[in-house]
């Protein structure tokens, strides 16, 4: 059968990307499930934000990760829940929580920094080991073209050539 999302090119591109990050997830969750980490693949790079740049208030880590505000609140309270993070009033604005990992939330980014993610990393260089053209690179520029010029304005006649 036609694979349609494929054959419209770009067209459907952001479908395209959404489906393959889907699949990205779903089989980077099924390896965590078999090392039996009880955090789900979406929530690593939350973890990772706050393992790299320290307690942040949500604003900020949502900036940092690139979603909006109410997904990391979601996803805050849930690793609260698990005992991972915790939020504590910021010294310099009581108003502002800050959020941090548990000393439970660093050993499990200990771990999966030692002996998760660069099986996962491993794996998804692997697949793109095959394609020319450097695909981060060419990501980044499709990241960094959309944060320039929204694509509802590249529709534009202007911006269209």
């Amino acid at each position: 059968m036609e694979d349609i999302i494929r054959s419209l090119g770009y067209l459907t591109l952001g479908s395209r990307l959404k489906r393959i990050g889907e699949q990205l997830q779903a089989d980077t969750q099924r390896m965590l499930d078999g090392l039996e980490v009880p955090v789900q693949s979406s929530q690593y790079p939350l973890l990772a934000a706050l393992d790299r740049l320290g307690p942040l208030p949500v604003g900020e880590l949502a900036q940092s990760l690139g979603i909006t505000q109410p997904g990391v609140t979601r996803s805050v309270a849930l690793l609260t829940e698990l005992g991972l993070v915790e939020a504590a009033p910021s010294n310099d604005d009581q108003r502002r929580r800050m959020i941090s990992l548990t000393a439970n939330g660093q050993r499990l980014v200990d771990r999966a920094k030692l002996d998760v993610w660069p099986r996962i990393e491993n794996a998804v260089a692997h697949l793109c080991k095959g394609l020319s053209g450097p695909i981060l690179e060419q990501l980044a520029a499709i990241e960094d073209g959309l944060a320039t010029t929204p694509l509802d304005r590249r529709t534009q006649k202007d911006a269209v050539r």
